[in-house]
């Protein structure tokens, strides 16, 4: 196991959550099986507000039915989770989730596919409020430009900066990826991790809460960089957490000086040994 540190606090690097009694998210007991195959098996885990947290592990540990669970899509099969002390009884504006196929709707402009989803979550805005909210994120994501394209004329980049555009345009208090960026070359995928924590530092130093944000990975080095905390699940089935590390790298994180930090590298040694000896696949 490793030793939990805490990172010490800092005014030149403002961490964009604040500990408070309710946790954002809280897990009990959670059991999820499909028909006699059990995949998740008494799962706990609490997360705080403002959280930034990575689900890792190999392919079947259960990483995308959990966050599904999350979501509201599936059910527990036992045990029950809780938004802000709220049961989660199904999906619900105050979570968006990013899947790794963008899912946009092809028949619609870029605009109109943010829009759509600005119109279903948040139906108490007028048109007008509608429209400059659209345009607000399209351009914090960088797409004003091609705001009148369809899906099909932009590139995997683009499409995954609409996904996130339009999670983030209903104002969620949870935004859910589903390995959003592992489909899309290393300089575009680091550009967006780029864009992902700049819009959630910003929020959280503006002076609101900064939204929770639960991220499935494969990728070792992208949780470190993003992450607040690492949530190691166990092979399925009947997979649990075998561990949860707190990532104490202070922010903002240069990822370039982040590969020669020692803690970084201590980290890093010790996911890897995690999943590659301690949880490696039998052969």
């Amino acid at each position: 196991m490793t030793q939990t540190l805490h990172p010490i606090p800092d005014s030149r690097f403002p961490i964009p959550h604040a500990p408070q009694a309710t946790p954002a998210l809280s897990i009990g007991g959670v059991h999820k099986s499909f028909g006699k195959y059990t995949a998740l098996e008494d799962v706990s885990l609490e997360v705080s507000p403002g959280e930034f947290v990575c689900l890792i592990g190999h392919s079947g540990c259960g990483k995308s039915t959990l966050l599904n669970l999350i979501a509201g899509l599936e059910k527990p099969s036992s045990g029950e989770l809780r938004l802000f002390g709220h049961k989660i009884e199904g999906p619900g504006p105050d979570r968006a989730m990013v899947f790794q196929n963008y899912s946009l709707l092809p028949w619609l402009t870029v605009f109109q596919n943010v829009l759509e989803a600005v119109k279903a979550a948040l139906p108490e805005l007028s048109s007008v409020a509608r429209r400059e909210r659209t345009s607000e994120f399209l351009e914090m994501v960088g797409l004003s430009a091609h705001s009148q394209k369809r899906p099909s004329e932009l590139s995997g980049g683009m499409k995954q900066r609409v996904a996130i555009a339009r999670a983030l345009a209903i104002h969620p208090k949870v935004l859910l990826l589903d390995e959003p960026f592992g489909a899309l070359d290393a300089i575009t995928k680091g550009r967006l991790q780029d864009e992902l924590l700049r819009m959630w530092q910003l929020e959280g130093q503006q002076g609101g809460q900064a939204k929770n944000v639960v991220m499935v990975t494969h990728d070792i080095d992208e949780a470190l960089y993003l992450a607040d905390k690492i949530v190691v699940m166990s092979n399925g089935p009947r997979a649990r957490i075998h561990e949860v590390m707190t990532v104490p790298l202070e922010r903002p994180r240069d990822r370039a000086r982040l590969v020669e930090n020692p803690e970084y590298l201590r980290l890093k040694s010790h996911l890897l040994t995690l999943l590659s000896v301690v949880l490696a696949h039998p052969e």
